[in-house]
């Protein structure tokens, strides 16, 4: 059986399959990715960018057939796919436009005579470690900066969605980046650890799963290998009394059923704040519960299948070990009978911390709902989990929200409003959420040289 294969969650059917990378191959990889970052480093900027402008422009001229390889390999639902190749072309298009800036050389003021300047440089050839939520988005916050500073990737994607990792690679071919600038590897994980290990490698870039972060960051730490790490989150979405209930509803549904609730940045856990907590619920519960599975090629679905069988027993597992322990569900909380990765959207209530559900990250359409009787006691539950991701508050009180957000014990935080993605906003968490940050400015930076020259006084 390959490694990698298209499987359509919504009938179960193995549409393809693509045969894994010999470690023969994998060295050869390495060598031509080592090979091309001595003739990409030295490629002008303004070179470099132009590609990435035609890379944006591509998505936008191809995304239909993108999208729907989304829909086929994920089971994304037909807007939300055509939303991800969107964005996708803007994280191109802004690094295209802002690497000039983000890359200027940077004086410094000193003591002595003469001047001193950082230069940034790219370090060389990089691995890339990305997952099946979002398939080309993933990518894009990565492979974009990099290329753009003059980096060389190799990039192994999810095996679940090998046309897309395919369509992405034909992308930056057919938009005239040199063939071994970004290079689709289609290896496992053993081999995955030999490349971050080979010493013509310079770091590694993570998105995934607490334990695929931590074997990663095993490999890179011992050869001493930069990493950057996007883990898992259980987002918190506080809800003050004061709140506007239709925004923070509206906003609950689509921040946990956003992807199929399959997102690290989906709002997770829902605190509500004193004696609105019923009526919330109340609402909450009835917009849920109206949230039927379909078919997600058909438009007018917003709510398609899970990813994968596996995903719908891994939510599964949770919501029912909450149940048996005494949680409630208040709609859903059981898979349908019949073909396709479907689960229903689930609210579950009485969560207590010998629930897993209570700490664990629900990568899913599963809410959990808590009560509590002040501000302070919702901080304190916020921050009650291993993850410190993102974060939302719901209040008409917007310089108080800016308060608690300095509480808040996440990379982070969004005021009346769900976390969502842009080009110029960093992305990142704190505590077993990861380390390191993506996109802006701030994404261009992690796998630099900040070279300093110092010049004497002429």
């Amino acid at each position: 059986m390959s490694n990698y294969a298209t499987i359509n969650p919504a009938t179960g059917e193995r549409v393809a399959e693509f045969p894994s990378l010999s470690d023969e191959d994998v060295q050869d990889v390495l060598k031509r990715s080592f090979t091309e970052y001595r003739e990409w480093r030295s490629v002008p900027l303004a070179e470099r960018t132009a590609i990435l402008s035609r890379v944006a422009e591509l998505h936008r001229e191809r995304s239909d057939e993108l999208a729907a390889l989304l829909t086929l390999e994920v089971g994304k639902t037909t807007a939300e796919a055509k939303g991800e190749v969107a964005l996708v072309a803007s994280i191109y298009e802004y690094y295209a436009d802002n690497a000039e800036r983000f890359l200027r050389e940077e004086p410094l003021d000193v003591k002595g005579p003469g001047r001193a300047v950082v230069r940034t440089e790219p370090i060389g050839p990089l691995v890339g470690i990305m997952p099946w939520n979002f398939p080309y988005y993933q990518v894009a916050r990565f492979a974009a900066p990099n290329i753009a500073l003059g980096n060389t990737v190799m990039l192994k994607h999810s095996r679940n969605c090998p046309q897309s990792a395919l369509a992405i690679e034909a992308v930056f071919r057919d938009a005239g980046l040199p063939g071994d600038v970004y290079i689709n590897a289609f290896a496992t994980s053993g081999q995955i650890a030999t490349m971050i290990a080979d010493p013509r490698v310079q770091g590694v870039s993570l998105t995934g799963s607490e334990k695929a972060g931590s074997a990663v960051a095993e490999v890179a730490g011992r050869h001493l290998k930069k990493y950057v790490l996007e883990l898992g989150g259980s987002d918190p979405f506080i809800v003050l009394p004061d709140a506007d209930l239709d925004k923070a509803v509206t906003g609950a549904v689509s921040g946990r059923m956003y992807n199929g609730g399959q997102a690290c940045t989906a709002s997770k856990r829902f605190i509500i704040v004193g004696d609105i907590y019923d009526e919330f619920l109340e609402r909450y519960t009835e917009a849920m519960s109206r949230i039927t599975p379909g078919d997600p090629t058909d438009a007018k679905t917003t709510f398609g299948p899970l990813s994968s069988q596996s995903a719908v027993e891994e939510i599964d597992e949770l919501v029912q070990d909450a149940v048996a322990k005494g949680a409630t569900a208040s709609t859903g909380g059981a898979g349908p009978d019949g073909p396709g990765a479907y689960y229903p959207a689930t609210v579950l209530t009485g969560v207590t911390p010998q629930m897993r559900a209570y700490s664990e990250e629900i990568f899913g359409p599963a809410a959990v709902v808590f009560h509590v009787d002040s501000p302070e006691a919702a901080i304190d539950l916020a921050n009650d989990s291993p993850y410190g991701l993102s974060s939302s508050i719901y209040t008409a009180d917007v310089d108080y929200a800016q308060q608690l957000a300095d509480q808040l014990e996440t990379g982070m935080v969004w005021i009346n409003s769900i976390s969502r993605s842009a080009p110029d906003l960093p992305f990142g968490g704190v505590k077993r959420s990861g380390v390191g940050r993506e996109l802006a400015q701030y994404g261009i930076n992690e796998f630099a040289n900040k070279k300093l020259v110092r010049i004497p006084k002429a």
